[in-house]
């Protein structure tokens, strides 16, 4: 196997943001369409898309969610029932003013959230206790009117999920909420391979309309955070705003409390971030669409009966095994295979054959293994090093982010790391926004959470010296 990088990519050490989208390319992830700031998710994208949305989907259900479908396109005067949500997401709703030749009455917003939505639904079909809780999941798309946009990190259009709860409690809507936020945590770390951390935001960076909101956080290769997935406990502020109403235990009318909660296809934006490297894509096993490529280095009859057979028995035994009979050069299918990311290649060929040996090579490290196939189980074999390239990946990205974690007691100590060595930085707040404010003016640094576990690192605020009130983990941000 040559060391020679692929000349389509970018060192990600000399310019990352060329990098990433030289990855996106080189794998066929997504394209740029003619609509201005959407992407096209090519088939090698969307895969990756179908996985996690199989995966959570799961999840969600094994939790008691159902998935519903609610509109695109909602009206103005519903939007604004919920003053704390049009304000925020005034700049970013792309609105709707005319209907083939005819001027719109009123204009219709395209759906950027559906809090109003689904809170107007509610408002109608809960009558009492026994109507809740209500478990909905909705998969869809958005549309928000970003200024600058990156492939699946930030475009105007993004696939994701959201799921809106409504409650008879509010200690059910609690629990609904850091149950969501729990299972968001699991798939980053069982399934991405990313060790990301849980908290809760601050005032001033949670979520328009909520009474609070959770982060799931990660870490790129850079340094650089991501907001991975969000989960907003809304309380009674929707169901106020929309008149949801119940008749109580007590024959009382009640309002219900709500949940929201959301990933998005940028979670294929951290996977590339945060696993891949110059020869391009690098996938986890448990989400890889394709986990195994068979190349077979000649297409005689007997090679292609082990390919077959190899392809036949890893996928009955749950293993996604393809066999590249195309018409390429094997090192060309060897370079597709890797930049694609495909955590196992098999390659057979006729002198392999005859010596009863076949080669392996794994995606993450690169490693070539020469085995005997008189002296293998095929699918243990294969099985043992889907499980060790998921837990190496998972493995080598904590000891980056930790490497990449950092205390700072001082503003000079902050502003010195993210301008050096950017990551998470662990530092005292007072709780006070203006402190926030300061903060950010250090190369755009925000707070990400107030961890759940906590570290009392000083006794005062990192910008202002006085008594601080939380350990607050702060970096740039995508």
């Amino acid at each position: 196997m040559s060391d020679i990088k692929n000349k389509e990519i970018t060192s990600r050490d000399v310019d990352f943001a060329k990098w990433y989208t030289d990855v996106v390319k080189a794998a066929k992830l997504a394209t740029y369409s003619k609509t201005k700031g959407c992407i096209i998710f090519e088939p090698n994208g969307y895969a990756i898309w179908e996985k996690m949305q199989s995966i959570l989907d799961s999840k969600f259900k094994e939790t008691n969610h159902q998935n519903v479908y609610l509109p695109l396109l909602m009206p103005e005067e519903l939007l604004k029932k919920e003053s704390d949500l049009i304000q925020g997401f005034a700049p970013e709703v792309a609105w709707v003013t005319q209907g083939g030749d005819k001027q719109l009455d009123e204009r219709l917003a395209i759906r950027p959230t559906s809090e109003t939505l689904f809170s107007d639904y509610y408002a109608s079909t809960i009558n009492s206790y026994r109507d809740l809780p209500k478990l909905y999941n909705q998969w869809c798309s958005v549309l928000r009117w970003e200024k600058e946009t990156r492939p699946f990190l930030r475009s105007r259009e993004f696939l994701w999920q959201e799921g809106h709860t409504i409650h008879e409690t509010e200690k059910e809507a609690m629990e609904e909420t850091l149950r969501i936020l729990n299972i968001y945590n699991d798939f980053f770390h069982e399934y991405l391979a990313i060790p990301s951390i849980i908290g809760k935001k601050t005032e001033k960076e949670k979520f328009a309309g909520a009474i609070s909101t959770y982060t799931v956080e990660s870490l790129m290769y850079n340094g650089i955070a991501l907001q991975s997935a969000t989960s907003h406990y809304f309380g009674q502020k929707f169901s106020l705003a929309y008149g949801i109403k119940f008749l109580g235990r007590n024959n009382t009318y009640e309002y219900a409390y709500q949940t929201s909660w959301g990933a998005s296809s940028r979670m294929i934006g951290a996977l590339i971030m945060v696993h891949s490297d110059d020869y391009g894509l690098v996938l986890p096993p448990k989400i890889a669409p394709v986990q195994v490529i068979i190349i077979p280095i000649k297409d005689t009859i007997e090679v292609m009966e082990k390919a077959k057979y190899y392809q036949n028995i890893l996928n009955q035994h749950n293993i996604k095994t393809i066999i590249d009979n195309t018409d390429k050069s094997a090192g060309y299918k060897f370079s597709q295979a890797e930049v694609n990311g495909i955590p196992i290649r098999i390659e057979i060929g006729p002198r392999d054959l005859a010596n009863h040996n076949i080669t392996l090579v794994r995606r993450d490290t690169r490693e070539k293994e020469n085995v005997n196939i008189n002296d293998i189980d095929i699918v243990d074999k294969i099985n043992n090093l889907l499980e060790d390239i998921q837990t190496s990946l998972y493995n080598k990205a904590k000891i980056r982010r930790d490497e990449m974690t950092y205390e700072a007691r001082s503003l000079e100590e902050l502003k010195n790391i993210m301008e050096n060595h950017p990551g998470f930085v662990k530092a005292m707040w007072c709780g006070n926004p203006l402190c926030e404010e300061k903060i950010k003016e250090i190369k755009g640094t925000k707070s990400r959470c107030i961890p759940f576990t906590s570290e009392k690192i000083s006794d005062h605020c990192i910008c202002c010296g006085k008594k601080a009130e939380h350990e607050v983990i702060w970096a740039m941000q995508y």
